[in-house]
């Protein structure tokens, strides 16, 4: 498998011959306003620029895992440029409506058994944050790919640690992990997705897995840098199995 960090949660994931687009956040910089009740007023979103054309991030895709609908995982942009006989897989049906009704033909809902071109895709869960925040963040989900010619990989969406990733990490195995690590926040209500704390539990559940630090530095409310993390990874003694990529950096597994 080949892993390619775009920007925020947006990856490119090429897995036994196939190329999936996760959560297309395809905007310009600037485009958008700051999340409210957060850092950086002051900054539009996305802080930084797609590293690569949009053109060749979407040739030859062959399928789109949108995780949630949340802005900085499917937007506008992302509804104007992406080719609408695209397979889209989706979390429930409540947003596989929402995403035909944006034009997508070919939707599907993620199940814990869903094969596609000879690959398994299991829906796996998630808790974007934690106590009341819940309520205003929604529904999430990530995914487990297999295919017996590939390393398992967790991608594990837009969640804190839990009993849930706990689970899937136990259930799946998973020899690779991408967690989203940018620890964003508003101002009141704590962490909606892992701090660098979580990324430490993630690795001690998996010991031997790679870990990818993704959704980090590209929208307003993050409050965990790549520096940080590198150095939070190497006081904890686990800086070899982090991976904390710049946008545009790939790995091969």
């Amino acid at each position: 498998m080949n892993i390619q960090q775009i920007r925020n949660a947006t990856l490119v994931v090429q897995y036994a011959g196939k190329k999936f687009l996760i959560d297309p956040f395809l905007a310009e910089k600037g485009a958008y306003p700051p999340f409210p009740n957060s850092l950086r007023q002051d900054r539009n979103n996305p802080l930084v620029g797609l590293p690569v054309s949009i053109d060749d991030m979407i040739n030859d895709i062959d399928a789109v895992i949108v995780t949630h609908l949340h802005l900085d995982h499917y937007d506008e942009a992302a509804k104007e440029v992406l080719p609408k006989e695209l397979k889209m897989f989706v979390q429930n049906e409540e947003d596989a409506s929402a995403v035909q009704n944006d034009g997508f033909k070919n939707v599907e809902v993620l199940q814990e058994d869903t094969v596609f071109e000879g690959i398994q895709l299991i829906k796996t869960k998630g808790e974007h944050g934690r106590g009341e925040i819940l309520k205003l963040a929604g529904l999430v989900c990530g995914v487990v790919f297999k295919h017996d010619t590939e390393k398992i990989l967790y991608v594990a969406g837009d969640t804190v640690w839990y009993e849930g990733v706990q689970e899937a990490i136990d259930t799946h195995k998973p020899e690779v992990i991408v967690v989203n690590a940018g620890d964003n926040q508003f101002l009141e209500g704590g962490s909606l997705v892992m701090g660098k704390d979580d990324v430490y539990e993630v690795h001690k559940a998996a010991p031997s897995a790679k870990i990818i630090a993704s959704h980090m530095e590209a929208v307003n409310h993050w409050t965990l840098s790549r520096e940080e993390l590198k150095s939070f990874a190497d006081e904890k003694g686990f800086s070899s199995s982090v991976l904390v990529p710049n946008d545009g950096d790939s790995y091969r597994f």
